[in-house]
């Protein structure tokens, strides 16, 4: 490989780092609230559940499948440049997980009190702005 080849290589591998920086920062904070949130449901199950008028169970287990799924979002969060696979079934995870949401606060399934629907309704639209942010940033490395 010559010089100017090298050069050129290392050009577009710099350029791809710096425009993968916002859809990593975007997985890094997914990941972050999700598993956070996922940790609080696991640990503080009884009290969230009253205060939202949800079963323990239900938290626990949501919680533990959040607290996992945010730690696999923070391993794809550490690549220099996220693959386009796994950060697209990211943003398809958050976008149902966002329709789920609503699905649930509009048909009352699980029976929530009025602070856990908004409280649903309010993570349905937090997990769907990750899924938008992170399309833009996907976007942004592909061009």
């Amino acid at each position: 490989m010559t010089t100017s080849q090298t050069s050129v290589r290392h050009a577009d591998t710099t350029g791809r780092t710096a425009n993968a920086r916002p859809l990593r920062t975007f997985l890094a904070l997914d990941a972050a609230v999700t598993a956070g949130n996922g940790l609080i449901y696991l640990l503080a199950a009884g009290p969230v559940g009253d205060l939202l008028d949800l079963n323990t169970g239900l938290l626990r287990g949501i919680g533990a499948f959040l607290t996992v799924y945010g730690i696999l979002v923070a391993v794809l969060a550490t690549r220099k440049v996220p693959a386009a696979g796994p950060t697209k079934a990211v943003i398809a995870a958050n976008l149902l997980w966002a329709v789920a949401s609503v699905a649930t606060a509009v048909f009352g399934w699980f029976d929530p009190n009025t602070v856990g629907t908004v409280w649903i309704l309010m993570q349905a639209a937090v997990v769907g702005g990750f899924a938008v942010l992170q399309i833009n940033g996907l976007r942004r490395l592909s061009n």
